[in-house]
């Protein structure tokens, strides 16, 4: 299905009167462009002639309301394949994003309503659909909700339909009410101070020991992670640039890429606050540079076979990790170390919510974790203010161990060398 997007760029209309057609009654509509052309949309089959005017009437309404409908007979299956591919492939980062809205589209929306005409969907119909996908899974339930409110806000934008049916339907009243953006912590799967310096030291002899620092001590995401090149750090200021990530090129093939780089293409972020300057911790600062010198030594060696593209987590010829890269390594660390057997994005929660609990900034901590709101970040990870209460006291000399020390920066500062940023001054 392709929609001629220009239909709804009309500047004038004209409804012509009712007239007999083939034996019933019916009217012209004439939509006018700013070019000059016009179109005209046929509205027939009505029994009588006051039928005709009472819908004559109506059009005449939706038209200086601004809300008639262009595409009156596009059918949801349609719709949909429409939205999915024009919409929703060029307006969201992450190939993930676009395929968990296409599985949605295809496995879920399209067989339950893909025949019905868009204008004859009514609440009634959403709310029965709500109901039998939570049936079938409460997960999926959710992520059908999402795709209806945004597919049909869209549609309303396009005047594919006058107005949105899904507004206030909810899911059924068994499914808990899940709040936009939010999760609740659960402090059985975050680490406290005792365990993220056990965490620290057990990963420096494997191979993802700068991933965890760049996760627990930094709030990096894990695709962010495998992204991070050398020629990001800023080595006279001590800070990093966030700026992209590895994964996959949406709506791409895996034969039109070299072996075993289908999903570490360079992509963009997440979100455009995902890009964002980070102050590196003086412990972080210190491994860059140690695994600065194992990159040079490995170009060296390896020669023509060293893929030299900068990344610092990278295998001994250049080439980047996978995004699954770290969990074996990470879930023996954890075993083996005694620490709770919690997801690996729970340590960039466990970051987050240490700085919260220090009483850092909420929206200086938005930046740092590259949330698009302030609200997020509380939402999700400030909600129980009673998170890692067993480590607040000892909060204080994990900061000062891994942020950058004030009185350094201030003899440094007299010496006019601007090589270090006030970590207090950047988070307050």
């Amino acid at each position: 299905m392709n929609f001629d997007l220009t239909l709804q760029q009309y500047v004038d209309w004209e409804v012509k009167n009712v007239i007999p057609i083939k034996g019933k009654y019916g009217y012209r509509v004439i939509l006018k462009y700013m070019d000059g052309s016009e179109r005209s949309q046929q509205k027939a089959g009505f029994l009588t002639e006051k039928d005709a005017n009472v819908a004559r009437d109506i059009t005449l309404g939706e038209l200086y309301a601004g809300k008639y409908v262009v595409y009156a007979n596009v059918r949801v299956k349609e719709f949909m394949e429409f939205w999915v591919e024009e919409d929703i492939k060029h307006r969201v980062n992450s190939n993930e994003t676009y395929d968990t809205y296409r599985n949605i589209v295809y496995n879920h929306v399209i067989p339950a309503l893909g025949s019905r005409k868009m204008v004859d969907i009514n609440r009634g119909d959403i709310q029965k659909f709500y109901n039998e996908r939570a049936e079938y899974s409460v997960s999926v339930a959710r992520l059908v909700k999402t795709v209806m409110n945004v597919s049909i806000r869209y549609a309303v934008e396009k005047k594919v339909i006058a107005d949105n049916p899904a507004i206030g339907i909810n899911l059924p009243k068994k499914v808990a009410k899940k709040q936009y953006h939010t999760r609740n912590i659960d402090t059985q799967k975050t680490l406290n101070m005792e365990q993220i310096l056990v965490l620290l030291e057990a990963s420096r002899n494997t191979p993802i020991h700068m991933q965890v620092l760049f996760n627990v001590l930094m709030g990096l995401r894990r695709r962010e992670i495998n992204g991070v090149k050398y020629s990001d750090i800023d080595y006279i200021n001590r800070t990093l640039k966030v700026q992209r990530q590895l994964g996959k090129v949406i709506d791409t093939k895996k034969e039109d890429f070299a072996p075993n780089t289908f999903t570490k293409q360079e992509v963009r972020l997440k979100t455009p606050s995902s890009y964002r300057d980070l102050p590196i911790p003086d412990y972080v600062f210190e491994a860059i540079l140690e695994q600065r010198k194992i990159y040079e030594r490995n170009r060296s060696r390896r020669g023509k076979q060293f893929l030299d593209s900068g990344y610092v987590c990278c295998s001994n010829y250049g080439k980047p990790r996978s995004k699954d890269f770290h969990w074996k390594y990470y879930k023996q660390l954890l075993q083996e170390n005694s620490l709770p057997d919690i997801r690996w994005h729970d340590l960039r929660s466990t970051f987050c919510t240490i700085l919260l609990k220090n009483d850092f900034n909420p929206k200086a901590v938005s930046k740092l974790m590259g949330h698009a709101k302030e609200l997020i970040t509380m939402d999700v990870y400030g909600d129980n203010r009673g998170i890692i209460a067993d480590c607040v006291d000892e909060l204080q000399p994990f900061i000062d161990e891994v942020l950058p020390d004030p009185d350094e920066e201030m003899e440094l500062a007299t010496e006019n060398i601007d090589v270090m940023i006030s970590a207090e001054d950047y988070l307050i």
